[in-house]
C-alpha cells in the first residue's frame, strides 16, 4: 500500500455503473445508481462513534505544520478488499477495546478525540477513512502555505503562518427535511449502489459505493454528510416536475419490438441523468492519489474551479481498469468556488499582485478589493487595503 503521489487531470467518468428513473418529494430529485457486474471483493461498511463524541479534531496528511482542522464528525468508513474475491466487513466502531482512539479533549461540553489521518491504514487489506473529510482536507489545505515570497503587500501573519485560520462551513443533511422524507420512502433497486442527488435539479453529491448489501446498510448514513449551502437555499423553491419516458405504441408490434423500446427509452434516460450531472459525471477533474490499496487506488479530485461553472470536489475509489468502487462529492458553493479560484490565481502568479491581476485582466486596486470580499482581507497589510479602497472611490 501506497501514500500519496503527484496530481494529474483526467476526466471522471462512472464507468461500471449505470442510471435508474429518478424519484422525485417536492424539490429533492434522487438518482439510483446501479452495477450490474458485482465483483465482491471490494466492501465497505460504517463505523460509528460510542458515546456522545460529536466534535473531533483532526490533523491531515496534507496540512501544514501546527495546523488542525476541526470538525463534526458522526461516523467513519472502512474498507476491506480480499484477493482472493470474498470480502468480510464485521460491525466495527471508532474506539479501540480500551475506549481510546488517540488523544482525548475537553471542547465545553464536548468530548473531543483527536485523530492523526484522515485515512488511517488498520491492516494488510483493510483501510479507514473519514468520508468527505478526505475531500474537504484537500481543500482548505489549497494554496494553505500563502505567499512564498516576501512581497510588501502582505501581511506579516500572512508572511509567517499562511492562510491561518481558515475555514469553511457545510449543511448536515438532516437540515432537510424534504431530503430526509425522500431517503424514507423511496425505492431501493436490487443492484443499487449509489445516488446522485439533485435539490431543485441542481446536482448537491454523487455517493456510490461497492456493493448493494453496503448501499443498503449505509443508505440513511447519507443524512449524517454534509453538503453544500444550495441543500437550505434552494430547499424553499418549488416541486421539480418528475420526468418521465413511453413507449410509442405504433413501433412496437411484438416483444422483441417492446424490449428494444424499452432499452433504448432506459438508454436514453440515462443519457439525460447523465448531461443533467455533466458537472461531475464526465467532468475534468484534477486529481491527487492518496492511496494504493491492492489493485484499487484511492484518490480526492476537484473541478476546475471556473467561477462561471459548477465545481465539485470528491473522493474515489477505482480499480486500475478505471471501474468506480466508490464515490462522495461535495458541491461548492459559488462564494466558496471564488475564494478557491481567487488563491489558485494567487499561487499561479506567485503570489504577485501585479501579476496576478495582470492575468485576471483587472488592476492591482480591484484585485485587493476582491481579496477583501472573499474574506481575505487579512492577507494584507491596513494601509494597503486602504489606499486600493480610497482610489477606487476617487473614480
Amino acid at each position: 500500500m501506497r501514500e500519496g503521489g503527484k496530481s494529474v487531470v483526467r476526466r471522471l467518468p462512472l464507468t461500471g455503473l449505470r442510471l435508474a428513473p429518478s424519484q422525485v418529494w417536492g424539490s429533492i430529485r434522487l438518482v439510483p445508481v446501479l452495477r450490474d457486474d458485482i465483483p465482491g471483493d471490494l466492501r465497505i461498511t460504517r463505523r460509528s462513534y460510542d458515546g456522545d463524541v460529536s466534535v473531533v479534531s483532526l490533523q491531515g496528511g496534507l496540512m501544514e505544520p501546527g495546523l488542525h482542522y476541526t470538525s463534526y464528525v458522526p461516523h467513519g468508513l472502512v474498507v476491506d478488499w480480499d484477493d482472493k474475491g470474498a470480502a468480510v466487513t464485521p460491525e466495527t466502531r471508532l474506539r479501540k477495546p480500551d475506549g481510546k482512539e488517540g488523544k482525548s479533549l475537553k471542547h465545553g461540553p464536548f468530548s473531543t478525540r483527536v485523530l492523526h489521518r484522515m485515512v488511517h491504514r488498520e491492516d494488510k487489506n483493510r483501510l479507514r477513512l473519514l468520508p468527505m473529510h478526505l475531500t474537504m482536507e484537500g481543500f482548505l489545505a489549497l494554496y494553505f502555505g500563502g505567499p512564498q515570497v516576501a512581497w510588501n503587500e502582505y501581511s506579516q501573519e500572512a508572511l509567517s503562518q499562511g492562510l491561518n485560520p481558515r475555514s469553511e462551513w457545510a449543511s448536515s443533511g438532516w437540515a432537510s427535511a424534504a431530503f430526509a422524507e425522500a431517503l424514507r420512502i423511496f425505492e431501493l433497486h436490487e443492484r443499487q449502489v449509489g445516488m446522485l442527488i439533485f435539490q431543485a435539479d441542481a446536482l448537491l453529491s454523487c455517493a456510490i459505493v461497492s456493493h448493494p448489501e453496503d448501499y443498503r446498510s449505509l443508505h440513511r448514513a447519507l443524512l449524517e454528510d454534509f453538503y453544500g449551502d444550495l441543500l437550505v437555499q434552494y430547499g424553499f423553491l418549488g416541486d421539480v416536475p418528475v420526468l418521465g419516458l413511453g413507449v410509442e405504441d405504433a413501433r412496437v408490434n411484438s416483444m422483441k419490438d417492446l424490449r428494444a423500446a424499452i432499452e433504448r427509452m432506459r438508454a436514453d434516460w440515462a443519457d439525460f441523468m447523465g448531461f443533467m450531472a455533466e458537472g461531475v459525471i464526465g467532468a475534468e477533474v484534477v486529481t491527487a492519489p492518496v492511496y494504493e490499496a491492492g489493485p484499487f487506488h484511492l484518490q480526492r479530485f476537484i473541478t476546475g474551479l471556473s467561477p462561471s461553472e459548477e465545481n465539485h470536489m470528491g473522493e474515489a475509489i477505482l480499480r486500475g481498469d478505471g471501474t468506480v468502487e466508490y464515490l462522495k462529492t461535495y458541491r461548492l458553493s459559488a462564494a466558496q468556488t471564488r475564494r478557491a479560484y481567487l488563491l489558485k490565481q494567487l499561487a499561479q502568479g506567485g503570489w504577485s499582485l501585479e501579476r496576478t491581476a495582470e492575468h485576471l485582466k483587472t488592476t492591482r486596486d480591484e484585485l485587493i478589493v476582491r481579496l477583501r470580499n472573499a474574506g481575505f482581507g487579512y492577507l494584507l497589510k491596513e494601509h494597503v487595503l486602504k489606499a486600493a479602497q480610497a482610489r477606487l472611490a476617487r473614480r
